[in-house]
């Protein structure tokens, strides 16, 4: 079966691998163009060695370029502000849109969570890599009791960053804490970045605590421990540091700041995610938990859509 043309909005760090995941994972897209805004990008450079078309005109490039027509899906792997301009285009040209950014156009999307829940969309969020490592945990919290309160912190390493997530780095944080809401269903999210320029650079790690209200720990334990096999199918690299730790403030609330004192229980997770090295090498987590579920997310759409 022929597979079904895409093409990709950025040439950096995050648009790069997933070009490689394209091209060497998928059964069903095939990366036809990857678009940039430099000529002498390392991205660009790479799509041409293997054999992929390229610009560096941006998106005009591409919507004046044959290959267009044949295009059905676009993953946006740019910038928040390139989205917002993007996204009104491409709807016009009724393509599929998979948006990498923090901008938050379309509805967001956790695989674990609600893959399918948005598979008549034209165009979804897949919020930050902060927020695809971290929100299945708060998710599978909130499936069991009510989730008054989650906080996030990821720290990646600042190797892996390019400009596009350098520029992103407010909005990476309004839009994970939404993400934590929305999808993952806490009544008040938090999310915070760190770019650790550590040498050699240390794999990504994120520290999630999630306050709820009193559920059976072992309940608890054994929906994360679910969640995290289940996003491991998919990121390899997925994992915990160390068995999940919890706090009880029944007898002493906690003081969560704009909600005063509650009770209920708190319970820290440790994650790493070690990347694939398709493109940079494995400390670049943060490539692969965003890449890999917008490459099963396009999957689906595109799947969807054929009927």
């Amino acid at each position: 079966m022929a597979k079904t043309k895409a093409a990709i909005l950025g040439s950096g760090n995050i648009g790069t691998d997933l070009m490689i995941k394209l091209q060497e994972r998928s059964q069903v897209l095939e990366p036809a163009m990857v678009v940039g805004i430099d000529p002498d990008s390392e991205g660009l450079s790479l799509a041409r060695r293997r054999g992929v078309k390229t610009t560096h005109r941006g998106l005009q490039g591409l919507l004046e370029d044959e290959v267009f027509e044949e295009v059905e899906i676009v993953f946006d792997a740019t910038s928040a502000a390139a989205h917002l301009e993007h996204a009104p285009i491409l709807k016009r040209e009724n393509k599929i849109v998979v948006d990498l950014t923090p901008a938050a156009v379309g509805p967001f999307v956790v695989p674990v969570a609600n893959l399918e829940e948005h598979v008549d969309v034209s165009n979804v969020n897949m919020v930050t890599c902060g927020g695809q490592a971290t929100i299945p945990v708060v998710w599978a919290v909130s499936q069991l009791t009510k989730v008054y309160y989650a906080e996030i912190v990821a720290s990646i390493a600042s190797k892996s960053a390019g400009p596009g997530t350098r520029a992103n780095i407010d909005e990476f944080t309004v839009t994970t804490a939404r993400g934590i809401e929305e999808v993952g269903g806490a009544e008040q999210g938090k999310a915070i970045i760190i770019l650790n320029p550590a040498e050699p650079p240390l794999i990504m790690r994120d520290t999630v605590h999630v306050f709820f209200e009193e559920a059976p720990r072992e309940e608890v334990m054994a929906a994360i421990e679910e969640v995290v096999a289940q996003v491991a199918e998919y990121v390899p690299g997925y994992r915990l540091v160390q068995p999940p730790v919890f706090e009880s403030h029944l007898t002493e609330p906690l003081f969560i700041p704009g909600r005063g004192e509650l009770r209920g229980t708190r319970v820290t997770v440790l994650l790493e995610v070690e990347g694939a090295g398709d493109y940079l090498p494995a400390y670049a987590g943060n490539l692969d938990i965003m890449t890999a579920a917008a490459q099963r997310m396009g999957e689906l759409l595109v799947e969807a859509s054929k009927g």
